[in-house]
């Protein structure tokens, strides 16, 4: 097979940041392992050396990413590398592809992983448009071209049976079918340098770090966990690192949305949070979760899937949560909260109680065992045929 991986980086500055680019970057080369011939086309490689690469030129804009995926390049790059299947890893970009190879001549399935969904359901069923996506007033165009890029899918993927939940109801409600083998599961892979024994792990000994690694936009309930963590510091033994995963944003970028600056400034002033950033290097980054005993996971409404947490969850770090989305599918019952004093007696039972943590570590290290890359490429394979 000859698959073309069309990858949209939008944190080139900070790729430990870029979801999308770690799952391919993991995935591509168990796929080549497994007998497949792949080349990836992106403006920067993923993979090792035995995966072909393709330099692109970047979006500018999420918006560009979406509404301009260049179809001109596109024609160009299907008629020189002639894939049996291209996978989009931008759902928007889908119509164009399929537009482009019809003008290549080229005969290729087309796979949609739905790294991230533009909106939302809340428990009642209400959709709701995800702010990141709605500058402007865009976000009900977005999800328009988000229905139309799952029209023209011969395969849709996604992270979680929450997310495939959204995804049909969502489609539905634009006129779109996903029946029979069009849509399919397949969750990220772990990645294999942030794996950890939990029989390596010490309990805290009545003091414990927890860990927020998540971006810091007012989206993902920043201002939500701000106040969580006001409380965490000064009612329960806990101190907190809050992770710094952008650095120095564009102005572009912080003029469009400038809630992590914000946010960071605020908990940075909070007695008991310490702000780290592992500059881009992975090993930097799993020294930061070595040092915590437990993480906590994104206050996002409705969140799809994190990487976050999956990093965490395989180096033994029980997760903290909200009852909402993903999380309530993935993170064990006696680890999620409905409200702040809840979570606060959940840390303090983690930095406490030795054998509820050590059960826990246990728990987390193996709700990542199914996502080792191997094991991913099979179902990524299997999904896409």
């Amino acid at each position: 097979m000859r698959l073309l991986y069309l990858l949209n980086v939008s944190n080139a500055g900070r790729l430990n940041a870029d979801s999308g680019f770690t799952f391919a970057d993991l995935l591509a080369p168990a796929l080549v392992d497994a007998g497949v011939e792949v080349a990836v086309a992106s403006p920067i490689p993923a993979g090792d050396e035995r995966v072909h690469f393709t330099r692109t030129a970047p979006p500018t804009t999420k918006y560009r990413a979406r509404f301009n995926p260049g179809m001109g390049a596109m024609v160009r790059l299907f008629r020189h590398h002639r894939p049996e299947v291209v996978v989009a890893n931008q759902i928007e970009a889908a119509p164009a592809i399929r537009a482009a190879l019809l003008e290549a001549g080229v005969d290729a399935r087309i796979a949609g992983y739905c790294h991230y969904l533009p909106f939302s359901f809340t428990d009642t069923g209400k959709l709701e448009l995800d702010p990141a996506m709605d500058d402007g007033g865009l976000g009900r165009s977005v999800l328009l071209a988000f229905a139309a890029g799952l029209a023209a899918c011969d395969r849709v993927l996604v992270h979680s049976s929450t997310a495939a939940s959204w995804t049909s109801a969502a489609a539905a409600r634009t006129g779109v079918e996903l029946l029979g083998e069009k849509l399919h599961v397949v969750p990220a892979p772990r990645d294999v340098r942030l794996v950890r024994d939990p029989a390596d792990i010490t309990p805290p000994a009545g003091q414990a770090t927890g860990i927020y690694n998540h971006r810091l936009y007012a989206h993902y309930g920043t201002p939500r966990f701000t106040r969580l963590a006001r409380r965490l510091v000064a009612e329960a033994p806990v101190r907190l690192t809050v992770m710094d995963l952008f650095g120095a944003r564009s102005p572009e970028r912080v003029r469009l949305d400038p809630s992590p600056e914000q946010h960071l400034g605020e908990l940075a002033a909070v007695d008991g949070v310490a702000i780290a950033s592992d500059r881009g290097d992975r090993i930097r980054y799993r020294n930061l979760l070595a040092e915590a005993h437990f993480g906590i996971a994104p206050f996002r409404p409705g969140c799809p899937w994190s990487m976050s947490v999956i990093d965490c969850q395989a180096m033994g770090l029980p997760v903290i949560g909200p009852r909402t989305g993903w999380l309530a599918e993935h993170i064990d019952p006696e680890l999620l909260f409905d409200t702040d004093d809840q979570a606060v007696r959940i840390a303090d039972r983690l930095a406490t109680d030795p054998e509820f943590y050590r059960l826990h570590a246990k728990r987390a290290h193996a709700s990542t065992a199914d996502l080792a890359p191997a094991a991913v490429a099979t179902r990524y394979l299997e999904a896409i045929k």
